[in-house]
C-alpha cells in the first residue's frame, strides 16, 4: 500500500490491475464517539466546475455520473468509523476530468475535533492501494481529502487535504454548485429552547421578563407570548422527507443555503389505503409466496432467486448491493443453480451474478445460507478455486451472520501463484432489508413499480418463515459462559468469554442496521478506541471485563439524537439497560431545567429512571411516576451545579438456546426499539442538524 503526503499524486495503473472500479474510504475516529461528517463527491468537467447540480453527490443524491458514482454509506470499524464510496471508473462520462472527494460538519463542529482522518482507496478485489492521512485539518468545518482525474485517458489520484473555513456551501460554489440564498422560514420560526428556559425561570421568580416577552412558567416551550424577533435555534428533528425533497448539509449560522438539483425521485406512499379485505383472516397475495416452504433447501433457493431477481429488475437495488464489491455499473443478469466443472463433480452455486460495461464481464458467484445455518469453509473454498480458473472477480457468500473486523467467517487459502485474484466479500440477509428500507421508506427510487418490488421483497425477508432473519443465535459458549458467571468459575483467558464477545458485537450492529432502516437516520455502534488497536486485542480485553464484571455493554450513536445510547446486559441480575445521558439547557434556573425535561417525558414510561448529573459524580434520582407531580426532588439538595440528566429503562433479559432465535436477542432488540420510541423520540436535539432543502422546482 502506498502512503502518500499532502500534493502527491500517483497513477492508479501503476499500483493494480483492477482499478476499473475502485473504492475510497474516508475514516475518522473521536474520543467522545460522537463524532461525524458527511461525505459529498462533485463531478468536475475540464473547466474545474460541475456540468450541473445532479453532479453534486450527497447523502440524500447518492448516485451521480449514470451510476458511476455511489455513496456506499458508513461502517463501523474497529477505531471509529469509514464512509465508503464506489468509483467505477470506466464508466465516469467522458465530460468529467476531476473528481473531487470532500466531507463537512455541521452545527458548529470543525474538523479539528477529530482524530485519525485518513483516506483509503482500495481496487476491485478489495486490496488498499492508497493511504493518506490528513494532520492539518484545522477549525474547518469542510475538507477536500482528495480527487481523482485524468490525464493522457488514464486515472491518477492526488492527495489535497485542503480545508474550507466556509464550510460546505462554499466549497460547492467554488466549483459551480447552484445555491440558493433565500432565508429558511424554519430557522426564524423556532425560538432559542435556553431562552425560554431564562423567561420561564424568571417568572418563577415573579421578575419581569426583559423585552417583549411575556407569559407565565407554566406555558408549554416557545409560547410564552409572542417574541418580537425570536431567537435562532437548533431545528428540531424534521419529518422524513416526501418524495423530490433534497437534503443538503449545511454548517452556516446564517439562514440555511438550498441545493438546487433536477432529479426526482417516487416513491410508496407512506399511509396505506384501507383494505377490502371482508375481515382479518383474508391475506394478501403476494409476489413471494412462503407457505410452500418446507425445509433448509427450499428456503435457500427460494430466497436467493427472490433476492436476485429483484436485483436485475430495480436497478438502484442492484447496484447499492454490488457496487461495495468491485461491480461496475452496467447492465445486470443474474443466475440461480448453474452447474460449474470442479474436478470430478460439478459444483452448483446458488446463484451467479453478472455485470456487462463495454463488452467487460464482472462476475461473482453466490453461496447462500438461510435460518442460521453457518457457511461451510469447504463449499466457498471449491467457489474461490472454480472462480480464479475461470477469471470471475468474487465469490459472494450471503447468511444471517455478521462479519466482523479482523474475524472472517470463512478461512479461505488463496494461491499466490494464481495472477487473477478472486475477492471474497459477505453480507448479512440484515444489510439487504436495510438497504431495501432505505431506498422504499426514506431515499425513494425512479418507478413505483420498482418500490412496490422492493416493498415484495421486505416483506418476504421478514416473514417467520423466509429463514432470513438475520443474526438469531449468541453461540456455542453462551450457555456456559452464563452458567459460569453465575458460579463464578469464568476466568480471565477464557476464549469462550472471547466468543460471546463476537456474537455481542454482531448483534449490536444487526440492531443498528433495523433501527437506522426505520429511521432512516444513522445508526452506528460507537467505539472509543484509538487508531491501529487490533480488533483481536480489543477482543480480549472487553472478554477480560465480562469475566470481572458479568456484563455486555455497548453505545450506540443515532443521528439527530442528543446524546449516545448505551446498552448494558448484566449476565449477573438478568437485566438489560438501556440509558442516554442528555445535556441540560444552558441557561436557566435548575428547577425550569428539571420541568423542561418532564415536560418532554410526558409520553415516556412511567418506571424510566432519571439520574441528575453534577460535575465529578452523580446527584438525585427517581423515577418518572415519582418526579411528575415534583420536579423538584431531582435537585440537588446542596445546590450542585447541573450538567445533564440520565434516563435508564429496565428490562428482564430472555434466556434461550439452540439455533432458533433466542429470548435474549429479541429482548435486547425490543429494549433498543422501546428506549428509542417512548424515550429518546420525545428529547430535544441540542446542535445543528443536517437541514431539509426543496429543489427550485418544488418551491
Amino acid at each position: 500500500m502506498q502512503k502518500m503526503i499532502k500534493g502527491a499524486n500517483i497513477g492508479l495503473a501503476s499500483l493494480s490491475d483492477n482499478v476499473g472500479s475502485v473504492v475510497m474510504s474516508l475514516g475518522w475516529s473521536s474520543p467522545t464517539g460522537e463524532g461525524d461528517a458527511d461525505v459529498s463527491v462533485l463531478l468536475l468537467d475540464g473547466d474545474g466546475k460541475v456540468r450541473g447540480d445532479a453532479d453534486f453527490c450527497f447523502y440524500n443524491n447518492p448516485v451521480v455520473g449514470n451510476g458511476s458514482v455511489q455513496l456506499l454509506g458508513k461502517t463501523p470499524t474497529s477505531d471509529g468509523e469509514e464512509d465508503r464510496i464506489s468509483f467505477d471508473l470506466d464508466a465516469v462520462p467522458a465530460e468529467v476530468e476531476q473528481i473531487v472527494v470532500a466531507a463537512s460538519r455541521y452545527g458548529g463542529a470543525r474538523f479539528g475535533d477529530l482524530d485519525d482522518l485518513r483516506l483509503t482507496l482500495a481496487d476491485s478485489s478489495g486490496d488498499s492501494l492508497v493511504q493518506f492521512s490528513v494532520e492539518d485539518a484545522g477549525a474547518v468545518s469542510a475538507c477536500v481529502f482528495g480527487e481523482l482525474y485524468r490525464r493522457d485517458g488514464a486515472w491518477k489520484f492526488r492527495a489535497v487535504g485542503q480545508g474550507y473555513a466556509s464550510g460546505l456551501a462554499g466549497l460547492a460554489t467554488d466549483f459551480g454548485v447552484d445555491i440558493d440564498d433565500d432565508a429558511d422560514a424554519d430557522v426564524e420560526a423556532d425560538a432559542d429552547a435556553a431562552a425560554d428556559a431564562d423567561v420561564e425561570a424568571e417568572a418563577e421568580s415573579g421578575k419581569e421578563p426583559d423585552g417583549p416577552r411575556g407569559g407565565s412558567a407554566d406555558e408549554p416551550d416557545g409560547q410564552a407570548g409572542s417574541p418580537a424577533v425570536p431567537a435562532p435555534r437548533a431545528p428540531e428533528p424534521a419529518p422524513a422527507a416526501p418524495a423530490g425533497t433534497v437534503r443538503t448539509p449545511s454548517e452556516e449560522t446564517k439562514p440555511r443555503a438550498r441545493t438546487r438539483t433536477a432529479r426526482k425521485k417516487v416513491t410508496l406512499p407512506r399511509a396505506e389505503k384501507k383494505t377490502l379485505a371482508e375481515n382479518d383472516s383474508w391475506r394478501t397475495a403476494r409476489l413471494f409466496p412462503l407457505s410452500a416452504l418446507k425445509n433448509d433447501r427450499e428456503r435457500e433457493t427460494r430466497a436467493t432467486s427472490v433476492l436476485l431477481s429483484v436485483m436485475t429488475q430495480v436497478p438502484e437495488f442492484g447496484r447499492r448491493l454490488t457496487a461495495g464489491f468491485g461491480a461496475p455499473a452496467g447492465r445486470m443478469e443474474t443466475f440461480t443453480e448453474v452447474s460449474l466443472p470442479h474436478g470430478d463433480s460439478p459444483r452448483r452455486p446458488d446463484g451467479v451474478i453478472r455485470v456487462e460495461r463495454a463488452g467487460k464481464l464482472w462476475t461473482a458467484l453466490v453461496e447462500t445460507k438461510t435460518n442460521g445455518n453457518a457457511l461451510k469453509p469447504d463449499q466457498v473454498q471449491a467457489y474461490t478455486d472454480i472462480a480464479a480458473r475461470r477469471g470471475y472477480e468474487a465469490v459472494i457468500t450471503l447468511s444471517n451472520d455478521v462479519a466482523l473486523d479482523g474475524t472472517p467467517l470463512v478461512d479461505v487459502r488463496i494461491d499466490g501463484r494464481r495472477k487473477h485474484k478472486v475477492a471474497l466479500w459477505h453480507l448479512s440477509w440484515a444489510e439487504v432489508a436495510h438497504q431495501a428500507q432505505m431506498l422504499i421508506r426514506h431515499e425513494g427510487v425512479g418507478n413505483a413499480s420498482h418500490a412496490w418490488l422492493l416493498r415484495e421483497l421486505l416483506h418476504y425477508l421478514q416473514h417467520e418463515h423466509s429463514g432470513c432473519h438475520g443474526f438469531q443465535n449468541m453461540g456455542a459458549a453462551w450457555v456456559p459462559v452464563r452458567k459460569a458467571i453465575d458460579d463464578e468459575t469464568l476466568s480471565q483467558g477464557d476464549p469462550r468469554a472471547t466468543e460471546v464477545i463476537e456474537s455481542w458485537e454482531r448483534l449490536v450492529r444487526q440492531v443498528c442496521l433495523g433501527l437506522g432502516g426505520e429511521l432512516g437516520h444513522k445508526v452506528l455502534p460507537v467505539q472509543r478506541a484509538k487508531r491501529g488497536t487490533d480488533p483481536r486485542a480489543r477482543r480480549a480485553a472487553l472478554a477480560d471485563q465480562l469475566c470481572s464484571q458479568g456484563r455486555l455493554h455497548s453505545e450506540l450513536r443515532i443521528e439527530g439524537t442528543p446524546g449516545i445510547l448505551a446498552i448494558t446486559a448484566d449476565l449477573r441480575t438478568r437485566k438489560l439497560r438501556t440509558s442516554i445521558e442528555v445535556p441540560a439547557a444552558e441557561r436557566g434556573y435548575p428547577l425550569s431545567r428539571a420541568k423542561r425535561l418532564i415536560r418532554q417525558l410526558a409520553a415516556a414510561p412511567a418506571d424510566l429512571h432519571i439520574e441528575t448529573l453534577v460535575e465529578g459524580g452523580t446527584g438525585p434520582r427517581g423515577t418518572l411516576e415519582r418526579l411528575r407531580p415534583e420536579p423538584a426532588d431531582i435537585l440537588p439538595k446542596d445546590g450542585a451545579e447541573i450538567s445533564g440528566f440520565r434516563l435508564s429503562l429496565f428490562k428482564g433479559m430472555g434466556n434461550g438456546r439452540g439455533n432458533a432465535e433466542t429470548g435474549f436477542i429479541r429482548s435486547v432488540d425490543e429494549a433498543v426499539d422501546r428506549f428509542h420510541t417512548h424515550v429518546i423520540a420525545h428529547l430535544e436535539t441540542r446542535g445543528t442538524r443536517r437541514p431539509t432543502a426543496e429543489p427550485a422546482e418544488a418551491r
